[in-house]
């Protein structure tokens, strides 16, 4: 028979397969024959926390406790969930806890630095980071995270050099080729393979570096998902547009879109902001277009849908980013906090949200107040075009970090983003406006967890 570990060593494999809802009921049976198992109790807190069910977690860890004071896995486990539910200063005590049971306890370090950074205090969390090395001296996501906040801080330098690391955690995948990898050598005359490495919002953002680069005299290959292709055909620059896992052709260089961003910095010591398009069509248009006649279909929807003799503002509104961003807790916010926004009678709000966070138009007593493009937008012509033509159609965006915000920036439509408390690291710190986006404007939140000063900033930008 089975011991107690075994079942939970079973139920382990299982949860990193993916499967978290099995391996909670693994779990939650040996808790039922073995109550008194510490062990279990944490097993059972890890998948509730994977399930984003935080205070569910946070329980089972105490209970763990409860059962095992001196048990290091625990408390800084509980630190995590705390984090997430924004207990600051209690989560810090778990870590403190766990630290004084297992001075080199890696994940500690990584976790109060993470904490505090998220709580805006960046350079405490980055002496945690810091002590994490003198254990770990080659961990990747310690350098990773390091790379992150230096280049948040605007420190380029350090930034790249320790952002690279992210290629030794695992997870990314580049394409089967023989050629080099490009780090900003001179590339007139050359040819180079370009490819996303990681979400469509950074994808959106980063494919300008194709049109930097052709004007360098590069020629331009890009390899993407299928589904982004038709979008990215108005990129100017590209020689070739490939989908994913279709055959290469001999290039001279290969790079992500981020690290031919790298690369570029390092031969010119500046990074990439404007296109060679931004140049070509005027300050505040963009680097991303979609067909005119794609345009007048959604004005032509827009008229015959009440929005016809509305002589409002068209606001479009996104609120919720991809719940399985690891940042997701600090940049969506509920559909509830744009209520402001909802009730002005000089705004018409439109959705742009899809997918994660659309239920939440049910749930608001403004959402009918909201108009709603159809459930098959953006499924016929490819990612994100109908979005496009419906966003030329609007008066202004209005949207937290998400790949909205990057869509509707890289076409050049009038933007406001609302950022959390520490942002990603391309916004940096401070400011209101940024290169990258000549048409946007940045409001940032000043106390973590509270957005109403934010939603009024953008409010104030819309009159």
């Amino acid at each position: 028979m089975p011991s107690v570990a075994d079942v939970l060593s079973q139920g382990w494999k299982v949860h990193q397969a993916g499967k978290i809802q099995d391996a909670l009921r693994v779990y939650q049976h040996v808790i039922k024959q073995a109550p008194r198992n510490p062990e279990a109790h944490v097993y059972l807190g890890i998948a509730l926390f994977d399930q984003r069910r935080y205070h569910e977690s946070i329980s089972a860890y105490r209970t763990a406790l409860a059962l095992k004071d001196e048990f290091p896995i625990a408390w800084n486990n509980l630190g995590n969930s705390l984090r997430m539910t924004g207990d600051v200063e209690e989560s810090d005590a778990c870590f403190e806890k766990a630290h004084a049971l297992d001075p080199n306890y890696l994940s500690v370090y990584k976790n109060r630095g993470t904490l505090w950074i998220w709580s805006g205090e960046i350079e405490r969390g980055l002496q945690w980071y810091e002590k994490g090395l003198k254990i770990a001296p080659e961990d990747p996501e310690l350098h990773r995270n390091l790379g992150v906040i230096y280049l948040l801080l605007g420190d380029f330098n350090r930034g790249w050099q320790e952002y690279r690391w992210r290629w030794k955690m695992g997870g990314l995948r580049r394409p089967q080729t023989h050629a080099p990898l490009w780090k900003g050598e001179p590339i007139a005359g050359r040819s180079i393979l370009l490819y996303p490495e990681q979400g469509r919002g950074d994808e959106m953002h980063f494919i300008r570096i194709a049109s930097v680069l052709a004007a360098e005299g590069a020629r331009v290959v890009v390899q993407t998902d299928p589904q982004m292709i038709p979008l990215f055909t108005s990129v100017h620059g590209v020689q070739t547009l490939l989908p994913v896992g279709s055959q290469l052709p001999p290039v001279d260089y290969h790079a992500s879109f981020i690290d031919a961003v790298d690369g570029w910095y390092q031969a010119n010591g500046s990074l990439p902001y404007a296109a060679e398009s931004f140049l070509q069509r005027g300050e505040h248009c963009g680097y991303l277009n979609v067909s005119d006649p794609l345009v007048n279909y959604w004005h032509h929807w827009m008229e015959k849908n009440a929005m016809g003799k509305d002589h409002r503002k068209r606001i479009g509104i996104a609120w919720q980013g991809n719940p399985k961003h690891h940042a997701d807790v600090y940049r969506s916010i509920a559909l509830e906090e744009f209520r402001l926004l909802g009730e002005d009678e000089n705004l018409h709000l439109v959705s742009l949200q899809f997918g994660f966070g659309s239920e939440q138009l049910d749930q608001v007593d403004f959402g009918s107040r909201i108009s709603r493009l159809p459930d098959d937008t953006d499924t016929s012509g490819g990612a994100f075009t109908d979005t496009a033509a419906v966003m030329k159609n609007l008066d202004h965006i209005v949207t937290t970090d998400t790949s909205v915000a990057h869509l509707a920036g890289a076409l050049g439509v009038p933007t406001t983003v609302m950022l959390g408390r520490v942002p990603d690291w391309r916004w940096l710190c401070e400011g209101d406006q940024t290169p990258w986006y000549p048409s946007m404007r940045l409001v940032r939140q000043r106390e973590m967890g509270n957005w109403s000063d934010v939603v009024q900033a953008a409010h104030q930008t819309l009159k």
